[in-house]
């Protein structure tokens, strides 16, 4: 089974960026639905920014034009550049790919 690793998350003011990077062994994310996914205490865990095995992109709306998701299948990394942050955005990011998930990276905004 795959194996996913987050990193890059943290302590940001509003209005400042992070890049979140989504690392994977024993596999590859070639020709797969993968995606970064957010969840809060209390509350479902939800799909933030979805990637097609075919490239296309789905963004949840409260993150559009803010976020962007890409893959570099050279390095096995996926990566969600997350610009003008809100406090809203705080939550442990995960990313996913089929039935893995990583151990998510805390991103926190501070007002």
């Amino acid at each position: 089974q795959v194996q996913l690793v987050e990193s890059g998350g943290g302590l940001v003011q509003v209005g400042g960026s992070l890049r979140l990077s989504c690392v994977a062994s024993g596999g590859t994310f070639s020709d797969k639905a993968k995606g970064w996914y957010r969840q809060v205490p209390g509350k479902q865990r939800e799909a933030v920014a979805l990637i097609s095995g075919r490239g296309g992109t789905v963004y949840t709306d409260s993150v559009k034009g803010r976020f962007t998701i890409s893959v570099d299948e050279a390095v096995n990394t996926m990566y969600l550049q997350m610009d003008n942050l809100k406090p809203e955005d705080t939550a442990v990011y995960y990313c996913g790919l089929g039935l893995s998930w990583g151990r998510g990276t805390q991103v926190t905004v501070s007002s």
